[in-house]
């Protein structure tokens, strides 16, 4: 890649990490070379210089800076990625063992704004909502495989009182905790949506294909058949009164852990793990944006059924509008012909693994597009590519595991983060809407590139997911 002095010394003082790896900044007076994000203080401009490896920069003298460590970057290991994942992983292992901020920072082994930015950086959260969120979680299954007492579930997953329990449990499942018990002998149970939820969006998203294929809206109730860990499931969501009531068939009996995933698809569906106060108040009141959001409170963005149909849907956009990427979305599913009581079922990665490229060409596929997606499919089944484990690892390992498979950029792998993962500081750079969004937002002249965008969306961390999405509608309303 060939570089200026000028770009290469821009994106230097913007921290940008989107050009480590691409070259070295070298400090001729400390004898230290460093990523172009690396936080040190700038150097004067006579005493830098840039390099394109880690073999030149040593050559020059130099060595590996301590802050950013440039060598642990090239060799694949981050100690901060390492350390968030750790510290989840051991509040996952144990979170009734997390009783308060105080035992979290005694685990992490690091001060409140640390632990903070730690959590913001690479799970796009608070310490609090991931552990009210985790606690949720391991209460889900035990209510689930066990017959003990409600109470006793709540406080042996670290809640000090059945309010708590109660109240962490219905915000993320939309459930009593009785209620979600009952979900091992019912296909039908109504969730409780919150008091400003917006079920026109999620219909109209969900109801976006006005043909019906894949999803089929009629009126205020939706139909959607997908696969859950091998067992397909027809759901039927009708939104009525404050609640989401949801019927679900299947082609099989299923098991419990089919049930708790059909539930967690539907959570997913609807939005439900997004919540918007936070990022209303600061657009608001903070950035003085109310214009963007208003007429829209209460937006939460929707999610696909599970990832790997982001995945799909991140490379059927790729270059044509939305209507040819319903169209191409449809014709696959055609393709692996798979039926459930009159819906066509969403494939899987096994289904598009074994597809010929050549069947795909057929369907009006590019030749690239319809070879990504078969390897991208490939790898899901292998596990080559973890869409699981990436969703429960860190943010930045995720983004740069997707953006190292062909046919992933960095629009492709921030829109599957966004929509697949459900995490809430994602930017899709280069995406039409957003850009022409901004510019009709900030009244620019023209549409920004992407580093401009990068300037216009960094007020709204941690929340430009939700940003982007009243972008793209403030874009809709006013074109």
């Amino acid at each position: 890649m060939s570089l200026s002095h000028a770009f290469m010394l821009r994106h230097c003082r913007a921290r940008d990490s989107t050009y480590d790896g691409c070259f070295l900044l070298g400090v001729l007076t400390t004898r230290v070379y460093c990523l172009p994000s690396c936080p040190a203080r700038d150097p004067k401009k006579e005493n830098l210089r840039f390099f394109p490896d880690e073999t030149s920069a040593k050559k020059a003298g130099l060595r590996a800076c301590k802050r950013c460590r440039p060598n642990d970057f090239y060799r694949g290991y981050d100690p901060n990625t390492a350390d968030a994942e750790a510290i989840a992983e051991r509040v996952r292992a144990a979170p009734e063992q997390v009783t308060d901020g105080r035992s979290l920072r005694r685990i992490a082994g690091v001060e409140s704004t640390n632990l903070t930015a730690l959590f913001r950086d690479h799970f796009h959260t608070t310490p609090a909502v991931f552990l009210s969120r985790t606690r949720v979680e391991e209460a889900a299954q035990r209510l689930l495989n066990s017959d003990s007492r409600v109470l006793d579930i709540g406080r042996a997953v670290g809640f000090d009182s059945g309010s708590a329990l109660h109240d962490n449990f219905r915000c993320w499942t939309g459930l009593a905790p009785k209620a979600y018990r009952a979900l091992r002998a019912s296909d039908v149970y109504a969730l409780d949506l919150p008091k400003d939820y917006r079920p026109q969006d999620t219909l109209g998203y969900l109801g976006r294909d006005a043909a019906g294929a894949l999803e089929k809206r009629d009126g205020d109730r939706v139909e959607k058949a997908f696969v859950v860990q091998g067992c397909t499931v027809l759901t039927e969501l009708t939104f009525r009164d404050g609640k989401a009531l949801v019927a679900l068939a299947w082609d099989r009996r299923p098991a419990l852990h089919h049930r708790a995933a059909a539930h967690r698809a539907v959570v997913r569906m609807l939005g439900l793990n997004c919540h918007p106060r936070p990022f209303e108040r600061r657009t608001a009141r903070v950035l003085g944006l109310g214009r963007l959001i208003n007429g829209r409170r209460g937006s939460r963005i929707p999610l696909t059924a599970d990832p790997f149909e982001a995945l799909v849907w991140s490379v059927v956009g790729q270059q044509v509008n939305l209507a040819f990427a319903q169209t191409l979305r449809t014709r696959l599913a055609e393709r692996i012909g798979r039926r459930f009581r009159g819906r066509l079922v969403h494939p899987t990665p096994a289904d598009v693994a074994g597809l010929d490229a050549k069947a795909l060409r057929a369907d009006q596929f590019s030749e690239r597009k319809a070879q990504y997606l078969i390897d991208l499919a490939a790898a899901i089944e292998s596990k080559a590519l973890d869409l699981e484990r990436l969703g429960m690892g860190s943010a930045l390992r995720a983004e740069a595991c997707l953006l190292q498979q062909r046919g992933i950029g960095p629009w492709s792998a921030n829109y599957i983060l966004m929509r697949g993962f459900g995490l809430a500081d994602c930017i899709p750079l280069g995406d039409t809407g957003l850009t022409s969004g901004l510019q009709q937002l900030f009244e620019l002249e023209q549409r920004p590139g992407v580093d401009e965008t990068r300037v216009l969306m960094a007020p709204f961390a941690p929340y430009r997911s939700l940003a982007t999405l009243h972008i793209w509608k403030f874009f809709e309303a006013t074109r």
